[in-house]
């Protein structure tokens, strides 16, 4: 086989050589291809030159294929049909037997409450399709995308506008601790909750959590962790407490049923959680059903959106 793909041959004198053969003419060929006459006979002429024989035989006012030309027409057209049908026609994919790989970007947040749901509806209703989770946050999310990632979901900040998004929810938060070592009061004072020790969850490494960064006033902070996956271990046993996502309280509770939660004597409102994708995948098939998942997902197991 000539891997080269006939470097030396324009393939689109090939779909010319094709309408000519079947109208029998050049005006009505050139009438088709929406080409002036001389251009087809040009074309043709090119053809006949890189083939090196051939193709047509003026028989009255009308042309006629050689034996080459006939033997080259039989040939082609399949081949011309076949690549037509595959450019117009809509590509048929179906959950149940697609092997796709998706790359989806989850905050570890999104990671608790997300990846076990959509696990599950996957394996329902796309048993072959896999999901290769990547850790992501605000600080990474622009260049993670721009990485190759199929999806994400997490809160972010400015992003190109290649990238898509849809809010998905924007919940609140809760002092999460355990009662056996630390007593608080149903409705917790501000000065009450400063006076507490607490672990906190800081993306930057330090002793500063998003308590500082809103409230503008300093805890009293004894271990500082870069993911929420650790802490229901962090306050089972210990006087430590931790202000956290309603829905990460709710996650740990599910298997540290003695932890507790009090409402925050202030207010503090996460920034939106949302699906984010490259615009590049928005007609994937693929991508379009894991993400109508997702938002199914959000919908069901999530506190909504709060409008501006």
């Amino acid at each position: 086989m000539n891997t080269g793909y006939g470097r030396d041959l324009d393939l689109n004198l090939l779909r010319v050589f094709a309408v000519v053969a079947d109208t029998g003419s050049v005006t009505a060929a050139a009438s088709r291809l929406y080409l002036t006459q001389p251009a087809v006979s040009a074309a043709l002429r090119r053809l006949t030159a890189s083939i090196g024989a051939p193709l047509f035989v003026r028989r009255g006012r009308g042309l006629e294929l050689t034996g080459r030309g006939k033997r080259l027409h039989a040939a082609l057209v399949p081949h011309l049909r076949a690549i037509v049908e595959a450019t117009l026609s809509e590509p048929q994919w179906s959950p149940a037997t697609s092997d796709r790989t998706l790359r989806l970007g989850l905050s570890d947040v999104a990671e608790l409450w997300l990846l076990p749901a959509l696990l599950r509806v996957l394996a329902r209703e796309a048993p072959r399709m896999s999901v290769v989770a990547v850790p992501v946050q605000f600080r990474t999310i622009a260049s993670a995308l721009a990485g190759g990632l199929d999806a994400a979901v997490t809160v972010a900040d400015e992003l190109p506008a290649t990238v898509r998004r849809q809010p998905l929810y924007c919940g609140g938060f809760v002092c999460l601790f355990d009662p056996r070592h630390t007593r608080l009061r149903r409705a917790l004072t501000v000065d009450e909750y400063f006076a507490l020790e607490h672990v906190i969850v800081s993306y930057n490494g330090d002793l500063r959590g998003i308590v500082e960064d809103v409230v503008q006033r300093p805890r009293t902070v004894r271990c500082s962790v870069s993911t929420f996956a650790s802490l229901g271990a962090l306050l089972d046993g210990s006087g430590l407490v931790a202000t956290v996502p309603v829905i990460v309280a709710a996650h740990i509770r599910e298997t540290r049923r003695h932890l507790a939660t009090r409402p925050l004597p202030f207010e503090l409102e996460g920034t939106p959680t949302e699906l984010l994708w490259p615009s590049s995948t928005d007609d994937d098939a693929a991508c379009r059903f894991v993400r109508s998942k997702i938002v199914d997902i959000a919908r069901t197991a999530l506190p909504k959106p709060r409008r501006a």
